[in-house]
């Protein structure tokens, strides 16, 4: 899977997971970025990004998410 793959697939999820069919992502995107994602929400963006994509993250990786760039690398390391 391609990074650009990813994030198709990323965008899609973030759509459904916030309910906001205009969200666009990219490397620098932080919860910051979206109004709807709390602490809750992530919880919940993470199931969903670990079972869409098959891959577990502990909660020090999940922690060391800065941005969705470092969400979409410990994706693809994860895949390889």
């Amino acid at each position: 899977m391609t990074r650009e793959e990813v994030y198709e697939e990323l965008t899609e999820i973030f759509r459904d997971v916030f309910d906001d069919d205009s969200i666009e992502i990219n490397d620098d995107t932080t919860s910051e970025d979206i109004e709807a994602w709390d602490s809750l929400e992530h919880v919940n963006l993470m199931l969903e990004v670990m079972e869409t994509f098959e891959v577990e993250f502990n909660m020090g990786e999940v922690n060391d998410m800065k941005n969705v760039g470092d969400m979409v690398t410990m994706i693809l390391n994860r895949m390889s």
